[in-house]
């Protein structure tokens, strides 16, 4: 019998649910991934604005497949967008989580026009501004906002991917993180 991992996202976006699997794959080359995305609330806006919304969207997400799913793995993502004092950018939340211990992760910024910065800021989704902005549909499920803003050199699975690797460390390594200070 092969062994395998079931891992559950927090959404259905297939852009989410590729970056999840693309990762275990990574660390667990020799294990079946079973990745499945189910819908989990965030409990936070639509387009959670600073980063605390942002990385508490992530988390409410993994906390409701916890609540709801048995897997070995919970994965949530939450995008977010703030104004900080050099200007706008759009950033991610990540949490994966077992049954042992959560680990939270965030991905690098990339900078926003003031201009869409600001249709957030009114209540619209930074996906739909950016179908509107340069004329796409669906986005989000697609490079995102990143991938046009950096003429597809980064997508936005690529900064998920980037992030959840980072946010494993401390399941490849769990030894090292649970020693007190």
């Amino acid at each position: 019998m092969t062994e395998s991992l079931h891992i559950i996202v927090g959404s259905k976006n297939p852009v989410k649910i590729s970056a999840a699997r693309s990762i275990f794959h990574l660390f667990y080359p020799n294990i079946a991934i079973d990745c499945q995305g189910v819908n989990a609330p965030s409990d936070v806006p639509d387009q959670p604005i600073g980063e605390d919304e942002t990385r508490i969207g992530a988390q409410n997400r993994v906390l409701h497949c916890q609540q709801h799913y048995q897997a070995d793995f919970y994965v949530a993502m939450e995008g977010g967008a703030e104004q900080f004092s050099y200007g706008p950018a759009t950033f991610a939340y990540v949490v994966i989580a077992d049954n042992q211990q959560r680990a939270i992760g965030r991905s690098s910024n990339l900078p926003l026009p003031q201009s869409l910065y600001n249709a957030l800021l009114q209540g619209k989704e930074l996906g739909d501004v950016m179908d509107n902005a340069f004329n796409t549909t669906n986005i989000k499920q697609q490079g995102g906002a990143i991938g046009l803003l950096t003429n597809h050199h980064a997508t936005r699975e690529s900064t998920y991917t980037q992030a959840l690797i980072l946010a494993m460390a401390p399941f490849l390594h769990p030894d090292l993180y649970s020693k007190e200070v």
